[in-house]
């Protein structure tokens, strides 16, 4: 497993971070070929909330942005446990193959330990063979059990009409 880059800080995000993270957030949305719709004020809205059920990391390297996680709780019914669910993980270009994405994986796996959480789980899509071997190189299974589905827009209304 590589070594942190030197320099390297990771930490939890707080709403100062917000253009940071916001910034990144659009880099990962173009590289995922998705639009973003993350702005300074969102995410700063979002990590001062009382009630927010996400938490970011944000990691800099000599005091630049270098990458950011989000994760929030989940619950295993069958498990009986809680685990954490990783929405994001993400290293900007200058600082790909540096280690900084294992570093915010390490921190992310210890937080969930910590908290006697039973499992970390994510979603990465099929055509980012990048992130695949990243995960299988550090121990992560695929689970081709289960397929994701989603509610959003027109269908998300009309059921919620219902």
């Amino acid at each position: 497993m590589k070594k942190d880059p030197p320099g390297l800080e990771i930490r939890f995000a707080t709403p100062a971070d917000a253009e940071v993270i916001s910034a990144m957030v659009g880099d990962f949305a173009a590289y995922e070929r998705l639009t973003s719709q993350s702005t300074p004020e969102s995410v700063r809205h979002e990590l001062a909330r009382p009630d927010r059920v996400i938490e970011v990391v944000v990691a800099f390297v000599d005091g630049r942005p270098a990458g950011f996680a989000v994760f929030f709780p989940t619950y295993s019914t069958f498990v009986a446990r809680r685990g954490l669910y990783l929405e994001v993980i993400f290293v900007s270009d200058d600082f790909r193959s540096s280690g900084v994405a294992t570093a915010l994986l390490l921190f992310i796996d210890r937080v969930a330990v910590e908290r006697d959480y039973g499992r970390v789980e994510f979603t990465v899509l099929l055509w980012n063979t990048v992130a695949i071997e990243f995960f299988e190189v550090l121990g992560a299974t695929p689970n081709s059990a289960w397929t994701t589905y989603r509610l959003t827009g027109e269908w998300l209304h009309k059921l919620a009409a219902v």
